[in-house]
């Protein structure tokens, strides 16, 4: 093993400090105490920089411990801002013309695991930051705009602005060296003062009590801040500044505050030159180094610290070299070990530029981690030490879930955008975690389904915003993929972890057919399920047309879960025949489903519809009408997740299931027309050969699914053709849009009329390895549709992850990358054309990137595409 995976192997808790603070903690959920629930008002970034927060903490560039006890970012001021920045600005979503929307360059440029060696890139310009015409460009732009970003202002223009490099690197478990690197991309000398920052989480306003942590000078060692057992060292620290992490009640409330220096001391310090904003006596809940540096031009200068516990132990002046005796060597050494970890997962195959996207795909993961912090009941109750929320609270956001009460360090979609865990989003996140650190991905599937966490009916919370809105079932997928990857590295499967996943998924599936399929008719709702703007009604809400819609995802997703939680049973019965009778459950229960799917009986609703040769979503009236909406969209797609192959070995392994398995299909040959036999395999899918190559030859065709740049979420058909539905005297349409969304649905930031997504390609891909394995050379189909160029599916698969990868990878020598679309900046300078921005999804036509930027959460799975498919 190299050195970090011995660390991944340690008993020591390498892991108790890391990135584990947001980027955003305004306009939060959590920290949103008013009546109505307007999260994005009640805590607006005006008030952050002064307002002690109730449930997180935010910063650049910060690292925390697991508990978010200490924490740690950076602050720069370059003498013309009228705020320190010291967190990352964007618009919530009632301000950004498509929601909510990050304006500041930031890249996660490296990071282990254990986040021994991190690196990350903030971009700040030397001219004064834009807050106001961010704000009002955007206000004006309109849903039929694209957003005004930060380039758009000019203000890096000439290149005047500053790159702030921060590393960290570990000497032990919590002997942490830090360096900053500020390089001045300009043509003139320009100033910029740099505060390291540390600080306690503001835990005693709530509740009263005091803090477990202050901070004070030292006495005997010169530029070093200590509490506790910790020691922030600060080598040749201009000053060292103090404060409290307590909110100005004066400067937002109009009342008295209870200590003199507050919040936003050290910011009224440098900003305005008030000396009497920190503490003289050079202690408090808050403090920082400020480095006042004048860089020439295209020059860089270095910051050097270390933040310690009792490592460092002299009690004399030479501590403050002695901090700094091993720091170059340290920081080499971690590097070098980074590079020997990702060498042997990154394959050597790869261009340079392919595997510096890959490992900045890792980056974004493992940066993207987060100590998350809600209890529910607390929140709608109130703190003692606090006023009462208002009553309507009650009632109101998450009052169904007073028993969720988290605080655990969580893989999050992304830190500024979606600071707050969405348990699909986990799903997918885990597949390339489980790449580089497999441990952490089980135990974040494990935790979504922990008592504290899922619900006591059996549904798994899906995001902040509403825990009991429903997200598409893929935590067994996820489990049985990690579990897959994790066996085919090690050699040896984790069936204990399959296991317990395995029996608090039973429950999450039985809330399922019991919540989502109202009539027992094996044909399932579900809501949005994850795809916002999908459809032609909002699916989350009651229906105009009264009615139901039965739901071509919903069904398909639940047909996958069978398939799934059957495969870990029957992978558990290897090693305990009792899992069995369970596997033959599901086996059973998925039949019913397709035969559902497929049905062109009694009822009528069949979700196939042989016209057109697609699935599509069925309104059901209570007249007992039945209308397909024949939008072409990822709904007609999702049928082809159910697929799996169980074969001859398998079955002779278990011989009660095979027993089983055969009765059921000579006794109910009227259902089984969805498993097809071949040599000694058995496939078992919705969609069987005939209708397969029929949804294929439309996804596959350019001028409907396929793009340069994988399957689009829409049809590109629906651009000339829309689909309109009149009710009641109302026009309900679907228009292909292939970037963002034109309408205020789900907060209007996310959109599924056009883009591609990387989650729901991933599993299309998949679907056509599984599909290939049964079929193999057997079936080929043209590829793209219409061109003569046939293609087995494994192939095809192939053909759609290089199309995909593709999104991030520079064209030949020197040439641009689709994500950054007409941006002359990212695709030409030679300090930005190789960082990389793991969009939410991309544009369906050019695969510009599109929605939050920093999204590596799912878009992170193209790490496990360029390791699996190359380029």
């Amino acid at each position: 093993m190299n050195a970090e995976e011995q660390r991944l192997k340690e008993q020591k808790i390498w892991k108790h400090w890391g990135p584990y603070l947001s980027e955003r903690a305004w306009g939060t959920v959590r920290e949103d105490y008013s009546s109505d629930g307007s999260a994005w008002d009640f805590f607006p970034h005006d008030h952050a920089r002064s307002r002690a927060y109730r449930w997180n903490e935010d910063g650049i560039a910060g690292i925390c411990d697991s508990n978010q006890q200490i924490c740690f970012a950076l602050a720069f001021w370059n003498g013309k801002d009228p705020i320190l920045k010291e967190r990352i600005f964007g618009l919530t979503g009632n301000e950004g013309n498509h929601g909510e929307d990050v304006k500041e360059y930031y890249f996660y440029v490296d990071s282990t695991p254990t986040h021994s060696y991190m690196k990350y890139l903030y971009k700040y310009p030397q001219a004064e930051f834009p807050y106001a015409q961010l704000l009002e460009e955007n206000r004006r732009a309109g849903k039929s705009n694209g957003e005004f970003e930060l380039l758009d202002t000019k203000i890096f223009d000439e290149n005047k602005y500053f790159d702030c490099f921060v590393e960290y690197a570990k000497a032990d478990t919590e002997d942490i060296l830090i360096r900053i690197t500020i390089a001045n991309r300009g043509a003139e000398t320009a100033r910029i003062n740099v505060l390291p920052t540390v600080w306690a989480r503001n835990v005693w306003s709530w509740n009263g009590g005091k803090p477990r942590f202050e901070f004070q000078i030292s006495n005997s060692k010169p530029d070093t801040i200590e509490a506790g057992d910790y020691q922030l060292f600060c080598e040749n620290a201009d000053e060292l500044l103090f404060c409290e992490n307590n909110t100005n009640k004066q400067r937002l409330f109009g009342a008295e505050n209870e200590s003199r220096f507050v919040k936003d001391g050290i910011n009224d310090y440098i900003v305005h030159g008030r000396s009497d904003a920190v503490n003289p006596a050079q202690h408090g809940t808050k403090a920082a180094a400020n480095y006042v540096l004048d860089i020439p031009a295209k020059s860089e200068v270095t910051v050097r610290l270390r933040l310690s516990k009792n490592d460092i132990s002299r009690k004399d002046a030479k501590a403050q070299s002695a901090a700094f005796a091993d720091f170059d060597e340290i920081f080499a050494e971690r590097r070098k070990e980074a590079d020997e970890f990702y060498a042997e997962i990154i394959p050597a195959k790869l261009s340079k530029d392919a595997q510096s996207v890959m490992r900045q795909a890792f980056a974004g993961m493992l940066w993207s981690k987060q100590f998350y912090y809600y209890d529910v009941e607390k929140w709608l109750e109130g703190d003692s030490n606090q006023p009462a929320p208002p009553e309507e609270r009650k009632k109101q956001r998450n009052h169904e879930w007073r028993h969720l009460n988290n605080a655990d360090v969580i893989s999050m979609p992304d830190k500024w955008e979606y600071p707050w865990y969405a348990a699909w989003d986990l799903a997918f996140h885990s597949i390339p975690l489980a790449l580089v650190d497999a441990e952490f991905a089980k135990e974040q599937l494990i935790l979504m389904l922990r008592e504290w966490y899922m619900h006591p009916n059996g549904q798994i919370p899906a995001y902040e915003w509403a825990y009991g809105d429903v997200n598409p079932p893929v935590h067994a997928w996820a489990a049985l993929r990690v579990y897959q990857i994790d066996k085919k590295r090690t050699g040896k499967g984790d069936t204990k972890f399959l296991a317990r996943i395995f029996q608090k998924l039973l429950l999450n599936f039985t809330w399922w057919v019991n919540r989502k399929d109202a009539e027992g008719m094996n044909v399932f709702e579900g809501g949005f399920l994850g795809l916002d703007n999908i459809g032609v009604f909002d699916r989350s809400r009651p229906l105009p047309t009264g009615g139901k819609l039965a739901q071509s995802d919903g069904t398909s997703w639940m047909a996958m879960y069978c398939l799934n939680l059957l495969a870990i049973a029957l992978e558990l019965a290897v090693v305990d025949d009792s899992y069995e009778d369970v596997a033959t459950k599901f086996w059973e229960h998925f039949i019913y489903i397709a035969d559902a799917m497929n049905n062109l009986g009694q009822e009528g609703i069949s979700l196939w519809n042989e016209e057109d040769g697609f699935y599509y979503d069925v309104l059901h009236l209570h007249d007992q009408k039945n209308a397909p909406l024949k939008v072409r969209s990822m709904v007609g797609l999702i049928p082809l997740f159910a697929v799996a192959t169980i074969d001859s070995k398998t079955l002779d392994a278990l011989p009660d299931f095979k027993e089983r398995f055969h009765w059921f299909i000579r006794n109910r040959p009227e259902l089984c027309m969805n498993v097809e036999n071949l040599d000694d395999k058995h496939l078992l899918a919705i969609a069987f050969r005939e209708r397969l190559e029929r949804v294929l030859k439309i996804m596959l065709d350019e001028n409907e699914f396929l793009s340069l740049h994988g399957i689009r979420a829409l049809s590109r058909f629906h651009k000339d053709n829309p689909y309109i539905l009149h009710v009641n005297g109302d026009e309900h349409r679907v228009d292909y849009e292939p970037a963002e969304s034109s309408s205020g649905l789900f907060g209007g930031n996310s959109n599924w009329r056009g883009p591609v997504w990387m989650p729901v390609n991933y599993l299309l891909i998949e679907s056509l390895q599984k599909f290939h394995h049964f079929y193999g050379d057997d079936l080929r189909v043209e590829c793209p549709t219409a061109s003569g160029n046939l293609m087995n599916l494994w192939e095809v698969s192939q053909e759609l992850s290089r199309r995909l990868s593709r999104i991030f990878l520079r064209s030949g020598d020197g040439g641009t990358r689709p994500v950054y679309g007409n941006s002359e900046k990212f695709q030409t300078d030679e300090h930005w054309r190789d960082y990389v921005l793991f969009y939410e999804y991309f544009h369906g036509d050019t695969g510009t990137g599109v929605g939050a930027s920093h999204q590596t959460g799912w878009t992170g799975l193209v790490a496990k595409l360029l390791q699996q498919s190359g380029e």
